[in-house]
C-alpha cells in the first residue's frame, strides 16, 4: 500500500498550493512595489490595519524576530503610515497602528490584489468557504 503523502493526488495537490503561493507572492511583491514598499512592510501594514498590535505580536504572525519587525515598523514609521502608541490596556506597551494614510495605502493594496480575488469569484459562496474550512484545518492539524 502506497503511502498516503505519495499518492498522485497529493503531489498534484501540492504541486497546485505551491503554483498558487508563489503566484500570490509575485503578485503581492509587485502591488507592493507600486506604492515603494517591501513585501514584508506590506504586510505589515495590512496587517495593522485590520488591528494594531505590539510588535511582539506581529513578529509571532510573521514568524520572525521581533528586531526585524521593529525595523519594518521604524521604516513605515519614517514614511507616515505607521506610528506607534500606548495601549489602552497596558501602558508599558507600544501599539504600532496604521496612520490614516497607512490605512488607506493598506486599501489600495488589497484592491489591487486581483489575482486572489479574480479566481475566488469564480468559485460559489459554498466552495470558497469549504476552501477556507479545508485550509484553516490543513494548517492547524
Amino acid at each position: 500500500m502506497p503511502s498516503r503523502r505519495a499518492d498522485p493526488v497529493t503531489i498534484e495537490v501540492v504541486e497546485l498550493i505551491g503554483d498558487v503561493v508563489a503566484r500570490y507572492h509575485t503578485e503581492y511583491e509587485h502591488a507592493a512595489a507600486s506604492h515603494q514598499l517591501t513585501g514584508a512592510q506590506a504586510k505589515v501594514l495590512t496587517m495593522l490595519a485590520l488591528e494594531p498590535m505590539p510588535m511582539r505580536r506581529i513578529a509571532l504572525k510573521l514568524r520572525c524576530e521581533p528586531s526585524n519587525v521593529t525595523g519594518i515598523v521604524d521604516r513605515l514609521e519614517a514614511r507616515g503610515l505607521v506610528e506607534r502608541r500606548p495601549d489602552p490596556a497596558d501602558r508599558r506597551v507600544k501599539l504600532a497602528a496604521p496612520t490614516e494614510e497607512g490605512t488607506l495605502t493598506a486599501e489600495r493594496l488589497r484592491e489591487s490584489l486581483d489575482f486572489a480575488r479574480e479566481p475566488l469569484a469564480g468559485l460559489s459562496t459554498e466552495e470558497r468557504t469549504a476552501l477556507r474550512d479545508l485550509l484553516k484545518r490543513m494548517l492547524d492539524g
